[in-house]
């Protein structure tokens, strides 16, 4: 893994909080459907930022990228529904909520370099 891919290792850190919160909310809570879904997309992140990095073009660079904001969208929308749900705590939330965030506008300002490019 280079040091130095902000993105590669921020999408990984998350993945990693995402495995942990499935693990409390399967363990503790008792929830194993949404919990699911929240891990399937959490972690979906970060495999297809790797998939991009490997990417054969910069054409499938870009739809890999995509894929992962798409997740990213879809792990922001897990989160919240958890939290409005009480299977969350508030706190853990935003902490989750700010991290999806960031990569969302990380991964969004690659997307436009590209197309303007």
């Amino acid at each position: 893994m280079k040091k130095d891919n902000i993105l590669q290792t921020k999408s990984y850190a998350f993945a990693i909080k995402i495995v942990e919160v499935y693990k409390y909310l399967v363990e503790t809570k008792k929830e194993y459907t949404l919990s699911k879904q929240l891990l399937r997309s959490g972690t979906s992140i970060g495999a297809n930022i790797e998939e991009a990095i490997g990417g054969q073009s910069r054409k499938d660079f870009y739809a890999k990228l995509t894929i992962s904001y798409k997740e990213a969208r879809e792990s922001h929308y897990w989160i919240r529904l958890l939290t409005d749900t009480n299977y969350l705590e508030t706190e853990k939330s935003k902490e989750l909520l700010n991290d999806c965030e960031e990569l969302l506008r990380i991964i969004g300002s690659i997307q436009r370099t590209i197309r303007n490019s």
